[in-house]
């Protein structure tokens, strides 16, 4: 099923649509404020699974992240966080951002890397920041497979070429060709480990 929603007003009866689909285990691909991503629902075990069937990889080695609503929803899934973190979250957030931090216990067993950490973002996004919220959770988020990251701008060329593996692609417009900048913030510094769209100065 292909959706297309309205970058600035998401239709509500397409927001039903998505939220019940991630509800029931479903697998979504939407967009960001960066690249197009593959996404489901965080605590349905059948949608990861799905998902890193597509990507052919584990879960404890997908490099998956969530995607949050906002400050206080992204705070539930981390341990608690020194105040410099906070700020710097606060400075950095919403926007093409993902930070590593360490699990907190709210996090599913299967998507907890070996190192107990998770990447959490929150985009600068209408679409992605509405789905989270009427999902009341995070949704777990995935690049799309492959190397080809100039393919998966047009939504209609990405539902023709992945319409058989997920059950809904979003169409919120033309997407990016830049993921996430990536910073850990499991040390004591800040580390950049991906420089990608959002602009880093440490």
């Amino acid at each position: 099923m292909l959706l297309h929603l309205h970058p600035k007003n998401p239709q509500p009866r397409y927001l039903k649509t998505i939220t019940d689909c991630l509800l029931s285990g479903g697998i979504i691909i939407y967009p960001t404020d960066t690249i197009y991503g593959l996404g489901g629902d965080i605590f349905q075990h059948k949608a990861i699974e799905r998902i890193c069937s597509i990507k052919n990889v584990e879960p404890s080695k997908a490099q998956l992240s969530f995607i949050c609503h906002d400050l206080s929803d992204l705070s539930k899934y981390t341990k608690p966080i020194s105040t410099p973190v906070f700020r710097l979250l606060k400075n950095y957030l919403p926007g093409p951002y993902t930070f590593i931090l360490p699990a907190s216990k709210e996090v599913p067993k299967i998507l907890k890397s070996k190192k107990d950490t998770i990447g959490l973002r929150v985009p600068d996004n209408i679409i992605t920041q509405t789905i989270v919220e009427q999902l009341g959770h995070p949704v777990l988020s995935a690049s799309l497979p492959g190397d080809l990251i100039e393919e998966y701008t047009d939504p209609e060329w990405i539902y023709k070429k992945f319409n058989k593996l997920v059950d809904i692609v979003v169409d919120g417009g033309i997407g990016g060709i830049i993921p996430s900048t990536i910073i850990d913030c499991t040390g004591e510094i800040p580390v950049l480990t991906r420089e990608g769209l959002g602009r880093w100065v440490e």
